[in-house]
């Protein structure tokens, strides 16, 4: 048995893959404490292990992020808003969890193994903390797209695939430093809370992200990555996590019979889990888009008064259904095409599935994620996170119509299938459990 602490900052999105591998990791046989936002305690118990808050001045709502950040709001998505979380979202934070886990290690809970989302930087002010051997070993999960800046693709940010041919390497390099003066005074912001922590940032902090940790696990596969020959030997592909089990037993809408004798396409229109607090962005657009279309639309809302919200803005076209929630392992089979904000982790379950995808998304790492939807073959990337009705139907009518998008999809999703992301964690836990030193 492996004495394992996993950390998360408190935003859904990190919380719930990092409790994945938890529950996996408790269902094998080891001890797990999860340090993260005081939310999630009922979540944390749910996967079979031990919440512990994190302090009060690394605690938030993620759901109330304007209560906590009030400048956020005003910043437009983008290198501005970035420069914001960098210091304030996930830089401030980084001595109180720090010390938290510190504490957990010395008082209650001597771990051998720290697991962590890239962005709970108490982790890695951890790993900075001592040789390898004189502290927990740390196993980072890289649940988004590396941000190690390289000469072999643009740096994040930018949401463009790598450039080709002679000069492509010397222009990344030069976007590079260019990221570099854009967050320089991030860098200082966070390098000055890492000094209140003791440690010291040994480089530019995307880059640290993926170095420091002794282990870098990335939740996806090569197809679905820019190829980087500068990857650090700690790096690794070890596949998407798999879909997570629904929560309570939600019974599938009255009208589900239409979706499982569909003649036609199925057309499926989500936002996500969370970003969903307005449905004009991209549901209403495609139901509008695809009203005159032969196929059937299943726009899941992903929140109890989604259908209702859909209905006051406009009535429902005839070859939509909508819902608040529907499984997506019970949509996914049946669906032709996914039309998504660009989540990752949704964009990998669609992919699991062999379904081609449309993506419009903005803020965080969605753009992102749909750059490498287009560049992978997989679908579509609208390039904006409110595309017009009209973006819309020419985008789902062009992979509906060209069938190497659905082959490229089924590509990625046999890759997948070549891949086990849990066991390889639990793997990497298991061995590094028992070759580590005392907390």
């Amino acid at each position: 048995m492996t004495l394992v602490i996993a950390t998360a900052t408190p935003f859904h999105g990190h919380v719930q893959p990092v409790l994945a591998v938890a529950s996996d990791l408790v269902r094998r046989g080891h001890e797990v404490v999860v340090l993260t936002g005081s939310r999630f305690a009922e979540d944390v118990r749910a996967a079979g292990a031990l919440h512990v808050s994190l302090p009060a001045d690394a605690d938030f709502d993620d759901r109330k992020l304007e209560l906590y950040f009030p400048e956020r709001g005003a910043l437009p998505a983008g290198p501005r808003q970035l420069d914001y979380d960098l210091k304030h979202v996930f830089g401030d934070p980084t001595a109180a969890q720090y010390r938290a886990l510190r504490s957990l290690l010395a008082r209650r809970f001597p771990a051998s193994v720290v697991v962590s989302d890239p962005l709970f930087l108490g982790a890695t002010a951890l790993a900075l903390s001592a040789p390898p051997g004189r502290r927990p070993v740390t196993v980072s999960l890289g649940i988004t797209m590396p941000t190690l800046l390289s000469e072999d693709a643009p740096p994040i940010g930018l949401g463009m695939p790598p450039l080709v041919g002679e000069g492509a390497k010397k222009r990344h390099r030069d976007m590079n430093d260019q990221v570099r003066e854009v967050f320089a005074d991030a860098q200082r912001h966070v390098e000055d809370n890492f000094g209140e922590s003791g440690t010291e940032l040994p480089g530019f902090l995307l880059d640290c992200l993926v170095t420091v940790p002794d282990h870098y696990l990335q939740l996806t596969v090569p197809g679905f990555e820019y190829p980087r020959g500068d990857l650090p030997p700690s790096f690794r592909f070890v596949g998407p996590l798999p879909a997570a089990p629904p929560s309570g037993s939600r019974p599938l809408p009255d009208w589900w019979a239409e979706v499982e004798d569909a003649d036609r396409p199925v057309v499926v229109v989500t936002q996500g889990s969370f970003d969903n607090r307005d449905l004009g962005r991209l549901v209403r657009p495609a139901l509008d888009a695809l009203a005159g279309e032969d196929v059937l639309v299943v726009a899941v809302t992903g929140r109890a008064d989604g259908p209702d919200r859909i209905r006051a803005a406009g009535p429902v076209p005839a070859n939509a259904r909508v819902a608040g929630y529907v499984p997506f392992d019970a949509v996914l089979p049946h669906a032709s095409v996914l039309v998504t904000n660009g989540g990752y982790g949704g964009v990998h379950q669609a992919l699991r599935y062999g379904v081609p995808l449309v993506v419009g998304g903005d803020g965080e790492d969605k753009p992102e994620v749909a750059a490498r939807v287009e560049w992978s073959g997989a679908g579509l990337d609208l390039r904006t996170g409110r595309p017009s009705p009209t973006a819309v139907r020419d985008a789902v009518r062009k992979v509906l119509a060209e069938p190497g998008f659905r082959k490229r999809a089924a590509g990625l999703r046999e890759e997948f299938g070549r891949h086990d992301a849990l066991g390889a964690i639990a793997q990497v836990v298991e061995e590094a459990g028992a070759a580590a030193g005392p907390a």
